[in-house]
């Protein structure tokens, strides 16, 4: 039986989670057989979708899956035309309301597999909770608006914040830079200072690292130090990167959030066998370390 190719396409290389992405996708076709290409898009919409078409014009090489992470848009001309070709489409991280439809009458899987990012918010919450006792304002960074996992992070985080906390939001693109320059950009307002600032939350550790970056960056002296001693939280959580950040101490916690993209080459591995696909795979998120750790480590920090 010929192998299977898969096209993976990612947002950007620029990101730990995404290269734990394509790591996770690498590992699972090594045990399945089947091969995968992976292709990032340097966070730009446009030029994802013409990689994607580009790819499924390629007559030398045909794939029988393309598996994508948009950087901003649903995908859909790409996955109609994927279908069309009898080529199966998984999409990652984005709640695509054409998958419904898409899947009533396509003669390949169509789905989609998601990280839970209500409760991804829901987790972050409950960080801000534990880090802020007595309430306080929070310095919160977000991805961007397109895709749909910041804006449902977003609305997770609000739904079980605590009456006490208060958000000021930054936008950021999941990308470390990003997070430094949105924070510095902030830092050099004059009243990014009088806020009172106890905590920053960002929807990701490579904007929580970037956030540091910025504070180290931008202030000298006390206020340097004073900035430095926030704690910051993010969001991935993968072992050699926001795991080891937080046993580290360079983040006060994070939210582990398992790369998916073997799942989705597991699934279609199951499709080739008979399987039927769910359209839509959820996978939770957990808290690094658990809450109770972080209520306990910030009065430890504290006694000191």
């Amino acid at each position: 039986m010929p192998v299977s190719n898969v096209l993976l396409s990612l947002t950007t290389e620029d990101n730990d989670y995404q290269r734990g992405q394509a790591q996770a996708a690498q590992t699972a076709a090594s045990s399945l057989g089947l091969r995968v290409d992976v292709q990032y898009a340097q966070n730009d919409a446009v030029l994802q979708v013409q990689q994607i078409l580009t790819a499924l014009q390629h007559k030398p090489k045909r794939y029988d899956a393309v598996i994508s992470q948009p950087v901003g848009t649903s995908m859909e001309q790409p996955a109609r035309l994927a279908v069309a070709s009898d080529i199966a489409w998984g999409i990652l991280n984005y709640e695509a309301p054409y998958i419904s439809t898409l899947r009533k009458t396509s003669r390949v899987p169509v789905f989609e597999v998601s990280n839970d990012n209500l409760e991804i918010g829901r987790i972050q919450a409950k960080h801000a909770s534990a880090l802020l006792p007595n309430g306080g304002v929070v310095l919160y960074i977000e991805g961007p608006s397109t895709g749909g996992a910041a804006h449902l992070r977003f609305e997770g985080m609000q739904s079980a914040i605590p009456s006490n906390v208060e958000l000021r939001v930054l936008k950021g693109d999941w990308t470390q830079a990003s997070g430094r320059r949105c924070v510095t950009n902030w830092l050099g307002l004059s009243t990014s200072r009088n806020l009172g600032i106890a905590a920053v939350i960002c929807q990701n550790d490579a904007m929580a690292l970037g956030a540091r970056e910025a504070f180290e960056n931008s202030a000298s002296g006390a206020q340097r130090n004073s900035w430095l001693s926030l704690p910051i939280t993010g969001c991935d959580g993968l072992p050699s990167g926001g795991q080891d950040l937080v046993r580290r101490g360079v983040l006060a916690a994070t939210v582990i959030v398992s790369p998916n993209a073997g799942t989705a080459l597991e699934l279609f591995a199951g499709s080739l066998k008979g399987r039927q696909i769910p359209a839509r795979t959820a996978c939770l998120p957990s808290s690094y370390p658990p809450e109770a750790q972080i209520l306990q480590n910030r009065r430890t920090a504290a006694a000191h």
